[in-house]
């Protein structure tokens, strides 16, 4: 799977699940203030990338994820 298709598939689900309005993902947006995220928002954000990538996260992952570039490339990563 392409980076192009991963972001796609993201950014669908963001929409569609965690209601971000599409003019606010942009590759350098702030994962954690453009998701307005909190603890269990986190979980919902984990299970939405296992359903969607089949692929697991743990908090570890997000260490270094601030935008959501940062996002796109740890789903690549793991992907890969």
């Amino acid at each position: 799977m392409n980076k192009e298709v991963i972001i796609e598939k993201i950014n669908d689900f963001l929409i569609d699940e965690f209601e971000v309005e599409s003019d606010d993902i942009s590759p350098e947006a702030n994962l954690k203030e453009t998701l307005e995220l909190d603890s269990l928002d986190f979980v919902d954000l984990v299970v939405a990338v296992e359903s969607n990538f089949g692929v697991k996260l743990v908090g570890e992952d997000f260490v270094n994820v601030k935008s959501l570039n940062d996002f796109y490339s740890l789903i690549e990563s793991k992907l890969g």
